[in-house]
């Protein structure tokens, strides 16, 4: 059973931040991570900052949904690195991180249009490369069966094996005529030996694309300029973003860059490509204010918006750069800041923040899917229940455990998503 083209939308799925954010700086190659190692976190703000990012999309685009913040700390995790209260900080903090808010990185997803079997396939991601972040598929599943249990509209796979490390969407692009029709799915990876380790292994897209049922004529398999990686982009999406037939990219993204556009337009010639040359905005001022990990959302009109962290407005070269394509007429007509900061200090803007499905909203478990009231439900558990701020001696303290996970039932109680708790 298929769902009719003109009832797929994009719902953008944004993880709640949980709360227990904090600043452990686990991520190596995640720079900004690494320089707010050790600072006070604010889980509170953090988590409002993101229900008005939610809000402000739900507002522009008509539709959204959430995914909710994963048992922490883990204590599996705790249990498997018989943490005693003598171990390095970073294995301490380890399963308390909140990093599952970032859910480009939850799954990797295939629209129904593009698969074999006229599904929507999802993959969560194995994250095998940091400790901190590969115990999150487990209970990301558990989420994903039950938000697209529908099993005549979705097919939720287990992740790719580990030894092929695969990081989900924030590596994966579609590009397509309409949500809605048939598309070509871009599948960047790195190549490892550098500084920082190249996070989405080829052989692991290959795999989610065989395993998605995709024609091998629409996949387009590209690898990352290993500049950018050694430059701090650990993901694709710090440097580039696809949205229909829009790619919107840095010139320095791709390894091979015209030779990208050649693959990509050979298979979908439609192809329209808004390029950042590097003398207006350079590869670390991308990077440092995540220009590109934006949200890119066709609006009712069919012009796109490109939702960018607040960072890009305070930079001279990147506002500059954005007011100079509000002007061009080209695709993208709008730009627009959010306040994210407490995600951008651990590393995520709004890109990191929400996994693209195209579906039919009746087929989603409604639990998942926002509205004005239900995002009224959010602040208010958040702000009664999330700590305001967590400090890095905090990690570990039990009393700030107890906090933490009576937070997250509040949170699933309000939801009226219990089975999760």
């Amino acid at each position: 059973m298929t769902t009719s083209e003109h009832n797929l939308v994009e719902i953008n799925f944004d993880g709640i931040v949980g709360p227990s954010h904090n600043y452990a700086g686990l991520s190596l190659g995640n720079i900004a991570s690494a320089s707010h190692k050790g600072d006070p976190s604010f889980p509170r703000a953090a988590a409002l900052q993101g229900v008005a990012k939610m809000r402000g999309n739900l507002a522009r685009i008509g539709h959204q949904g959430f995914l909710l913040p994963l048992p922490r700390p883990n204590a599996l995790l705790a249990n498997a690195l018989a943490l005693d209260g003598t171990e390095a900080p970073a294995l301490r903090a380890a399963p308390w991180s909140a990093s599952s808010m970032w859910t480009a990185n939850a799954a990797t997803v295939s629209p129904a249009p593009d698969t074999a079997d006229g599904k929507c396939h999802l993959t969560p991601a194995n994250l095998v490369t940091m400790i901190h972040r590969a115990q999150e598929w487990p209970d990301t599943k558990r989420q994903l069966d039950i938000a697209f249990a529908d099993r005549d509209h979705f097919v939720v796979h287990g992740p790719v094996p580990p030894t092929f490390g695969d990081e989900g969407a924030a590596n994966h692009g579609r590009f397509c005529e309409g949500h809605g029709a048939p598309g070509v799915e871009l599948f960047v990876y790195g190549r490892p030996g550098g500084r920082f380790p190249a996070r989405q292994h080829e052989q692991a897209s290959r795999l989610v694309a065989r395993a998605h049922g995709l024609d091998p004529e629409a996949c387009v398999f590209i690898e990352q300029n290993p500049a950018a990686i050694e430059a701090g982009a650990f993901h694709n999406d710090v440097v580039s973003v696809v949205n229909e037939r829009v790619l919107f990219t840095h010139a320095e993204a791709f390894a091979d860059q015209q030779g990208a556009y050649e693959q990509i337009r050979a298979k979908f010639p439609a192809l329209e490509v808004v390029e950042v040359p590097s003398d207006k905005v350079s590869l670390a001022e991308a990077i440092r204010t995540y220009l590109f990990n934006a949200q890119l959302l066709t609006l009712d009109d069919g012009s796109m918006s490109l939702i960018v962290p607040e960072e890009c407005r305070e930079s001279t070269s990147v506002w500059a750069y954005c007011e100079e394509m509000m002007a061009s007429n080209g695709p993208i007509r709008t730009v627009v800041p959010v306040d994210v900061r407490q995600s951008m200090a651990n590393g995520g803007g709004p890109a990191c923040l929400r996994l693209r499905v195209v579906c039919d909203p009746a087929t989603v478990d409604p639990r998942f899917l926002l509205d004005e009231a239900k995002a009224d439900r959010l602040e208010k558990v958040i702000g009664e229940t999330w700590p305001e701020q967590i400090d890095p001696s905090d990690i570990g303290n039990e009393a700030l455990a107890r906090d933490v996970i009576a937070a997250r039932q509040a949170l699933l109680s309000a939801i009226g998503l219990e089975e999760l708790h």
